[in-house]
């Protein structure tokens, strides 16, 4: 598939190389301009372009930004088709974004993003520290392959995000349309934890709405007193006891 990736940071980067090495034609752009990630885009694979250029002559094109970047999309979309599918895979964090008023009023992070950019998306990949998307990916049919949530309303979207989560090592897990993608947001137990489909399932199943946006700022805490010396497992282990759902 043609995909263009707006964002070249450590997840969008590492979509493009994986990606890129499935087959699939690659576009990488950042918000400085292709020429400031050239040598970047030809390390994983893909072409450096303009995030105008990003969104033209593609199927699909992959958001990986900082949150509180949306905004600055402008109209970035508005003679893009609509049959180019769009996926979001950002998290919202007030202490880096900003605080935005109707996500801490209890919105869904992708329903904002798309009320932005004035499309409607698919969320995936979000729940994925990038250190396992770049390590963690293993071939379809590997026993305890991990899973990633996707959530969003047309199936057909749906679908195409599931097989390119699937080409990038990881099966994938259908966590219901965009109102119920808080499921799989920062503080909840399917959040950057690492599990196969059978406990992702569950994962989703037992998050509490109430309670996320506090274990993730709990949590954004703890990761920034142990600063660079927490390695990736911690990180994991810590995520996975910071959203336990307690039973009442």
């Amino acid at each position: 598939m043609k995909i263009g990736i707006i964002g070249a940071g450590n997840v969008g980067a590492t979509l493009a190389r994986r990606l890129a090495a499935g087959g699939h034609e690659i576009k990488l752009a950042n918000s400085k301009g292709p020429d400031t990630i050239r040598e970047l885009a030809r390390d994983v694979g893909a072409a450096a372009v303009s995030k105008e250029e990003a969104v033209q002559d593609v199927e699909v094109v992959v958001l990986s930004i900082p949150f509180g970047n949306y905004p600055e999309l402008g109209k970035l979309f508005s003679d893009v088709g609509t049959d180019v599918i769009v996926i979001d895979t950002s998290n919202y964090y007030p202490f880096r974004d900003g605080a935005i008023a109707k996500v801490d009023a209890g919105m869904p992070e992708s329903v904002w993003v798309s009320e932005q950019i004035g499309r409607a998306v698919v969320k995936a990949w979000n729940a994925a520290l990038a250190a396992t998307l770049a390590d963690k990916g293993l071939p379809e049919g590997t026993d305890g392959r991990i899973a990633i949530p996707v959530a969003g309303d047309d199936p057909k979207a749906k679908a195409i995000a599931v097989k390119l989560i699937e080409a990038t090592g990881f099966d994938a897990v259908d966590s219901g349309g965009l109102a119920e993608s808080w499921r799989q947001q920062p503080g909840t137990p399917a959040y950057c934890t690492e599990l196969a489909t059978t406990e992702l399932t569950a994962a989703l199943r037992s998050a509490d709405r109430s309670s996320a946006a506090n274990n993730r700022d709990t949590l954004i805490e703890q990761f920034m007193t142990a600063g660079a010396s927490l390695t990736h497992d911690e990180t994991v282990a810590l995520n996975r006891a910071g959203t336990v759902v307690t039973k009442s």
